[in-house]
C-alpha cells in the first residue's frame, strides 16, 4: 500500500461510500454530497500536491454512560481518515493477535464475551474446578497515546514517505498534552489505538505465554487457574506499559476475580452457565426507554427512532439472561 493508492480517486469514493453510511440524511453530508465529485476531485488534487492540512476539529461531549469528550473533524478531513483507516486495516489487521476484540471485522464485544465464556470453561474444567480472571484498565488510554512510540510502530510497516506525511499530519493534528493524544471522534484512532496496544498483545501472549487472554480497546482480562501466575502477570504488565508505551494501569480498575463468582467484563456479568447485565447497563436502558417514549408520545421522536432502539437492546438482551428487563420494557409501553 503507498500513497497513490490511498488518495487514489477510487479509494477516495469508497471512503465517501464507507463515511456516509447512514448519514445521508445530516445536513452537512447531505450538502457535501450536493458537489461530491467536484470535492473529492478538490481533496485528491489537494493531496496529490502536499497541500493538505487538518482542519480544526469541533470538540463536544457525550454520555455513554461516563461523559467522554469527542473531538468531530471537517468532513473533508474525514472522508480522507476513512480512506487512510480503509487502506491501513488490510496493512495491520493481520499482524493483531486474534483475542483483539475491539474496532475488527468479525470482532466486537459479543465476539469478546463468548471467548471469555470459552476461556472460562476451559480454565475451571466447566466450572467444577477454580479459576480466576484478572481484569485491567488503561487509565485515560487515548489520552496518554504518545505520538512518536504510535510513529515508530507505524513506519515498521510503511515505508513510503508521501503516506507516512500524511499519517503523522492526522497523529499531529490534535493533541491532550504535549506529544500525546488521540481523538475519540476519528476513524483512524481506532487502528491506530491497536496498532498501539497490539505490542502489549504480543508481550502477554508471548513472553508472559498467557494463554487465555483477551482485550477490546483499553479493557483486558486474562484466566488462569493460578492466582501466583496472575500476580507475576500484573507486575510484569505494569512495568512493561511505564516503560515501552508510557502508559498506566488503572489503579481503581484492577481486579482479580474468582470464575464461580462472576467477572464484569464488556457490559456482562458473566456467571457459570449464564450471563446478564450490569445493573448499571439495565437501569439506563430502561431510562433511555422511558426518555424516548415520553418523547414518542410528545410527537418529538419518530415511531421509526424508537423502534430502532428497542430492536438494538433487545439484540443486546439476547445475548444473556435477559427476560426479566424485556418485561420492564414491555410494562413502560403498556402504562
Amino acid at each position: 500500500m503507498n500513497f497513490c493508492d490511498v488518495i487514489s480517486i477510487d479509494n477516495l469514493f469508497l471512503a465517501w461510500k464507507n463515511f456516509s453510511l447512514g448519514k445521508k440524511s445530516k445536513p452537512e453530508v447531505a450538502h457535501f454530497e450536493l458537489e461530491l465529485e467536484e470535492n473529492l476531485f478538490d481533496l485528491h488534487q489537494e493531496l496529490l500536491s502536499e497541500a493538505w492540512k487538518p482542519r480544526p476539529y469541533v470538540k463536544f461531549s457525550v454520555c455513554d454512560p461516563k461523559l467522554r469528550e469527542i473531538h468531530k473533524a471537517d468532513i473533508r478531513d474525514m472522508i480522507l481518515y476513512q480512506a487512510v483507516y480503509q487502506s491501513l486495516y488490510q496493512i495491520f489487521d493481520p499482524i493483531f493477535i486474534f483475542d483483539s476484540y475491539s474496532s475488527r471485522k468479525t470482532k466486537g464485544t459479543h465476539a469478546g464475551i463468548e471467548r471469555f465464556v470459552e476461556f472460562s470453561r476451559k480454565v475451571s474444567s466447566n466450572y467444577r474446578a477454580g479459576g480466576y480472571a484478572l481484569k485491567c484498565d488503561i487509565r485515560k488510554f487515548f489520552d496518554s497515546i504518545d505520538h512518536k512510540i504510535l510513529l515508530g510502530l507505524m513506519r515498521k510497516r510503511i515505508s513510503d514517505k508521501k503516506l507516512m506525511t500524511i499519517i503523522e499530519k492526522i497523529i499531529f493534528s490534535f493533541e491532550k498534552s504535549s506529544g500525546k493524544g488521540l481523538p475519540l471522534g476519528n476513524v483512524t484512532s481506532q487502528l491506530f489505538s491497536n496498532i498501539y496496544l497490539n505490542e502489549l498483545d504480543q508481550f502477554i501472549k508471548h513472553e508472559l505465554k498467557a494463554r487465555y487472554y483477551i482485550r477490546y480497546c483499553d479493557d483486558f482480562v486474562i484466566l488462569s487457574d493460578s492466582l501466583e501466575f496472575l500476580g507475576l502477570c500484573l507486575e510484569r504488565i505494569r512495568h512493561f506499559c511505564q516503560k515501552e508505551l508510557l502508559l498506566e494501569l488503572h489503579p481503581d480498575k484492577v481486579h482479580t476475580r474468582k470464575l464461580n463468582s462472576g467477572v464484569d467484563f464488556l457490559g456482562y456479568i458473566c456467571l457459570p452457565h449464564r450471563k446478564v447485565l450490569r445493573t448499571k447497563t439495565k437501569n439506563r436502558i430502561l431510562n433511555k426507554i422511558k426518555e424516548l417514549k415520553e418523547s414518542f408520545d410528545k410527537r418529538e421522536t419518530s415511531q421509526e427512532k424508537l423502534g430502532e432502539v428497542i430492536s438494538s437492546y433487545s439484540g443486546m438482551l439476547g445475548h444473556c439472561r435477559g427476560e426479566k428487563t424485556k418485561e420492564q420494557i414491555e410494562r413502560i409501553f403498556w402504562d
